[in-house]
């Protein structure tokens, strides 16, 4: 499973998601979008505009602020 959290250090739910798949030992790339351009320009393409994080893309399918409960069900997928 390919992972990658879109998000910044200041979002609390971005550091839930990152906390949360530390916990169940599974590895991701996070980037942080902060002063990131490219990142942001991906993170608002998927959003409809909008700067929404923790944005994640799994496997190629984006997850916007999934929760732990959507982190669950992805990762029983």
């Amino acid at each position: 499973m390919n992972i990658k959290v879109y998000g910044a250090d200041w979002c609390p739910d971005c550091v839930n998601a990152k906390n949360f798949l530390k916990s169940k030992g599974v590895e991701f790339e996070y980037i942080d979008i902060t002063d990131n351009q490219e990142a942001i320009a991906l993170v608002e393409q998927i959003n409809s505009g909008r700067r929404v994080i923790p944005t994640l893309m799994v496997d190629g399918v984006s997850h916007t602020n999934p929760g732990i409960n959507g982190l669950m069900k992805i990762l029983a997928q």
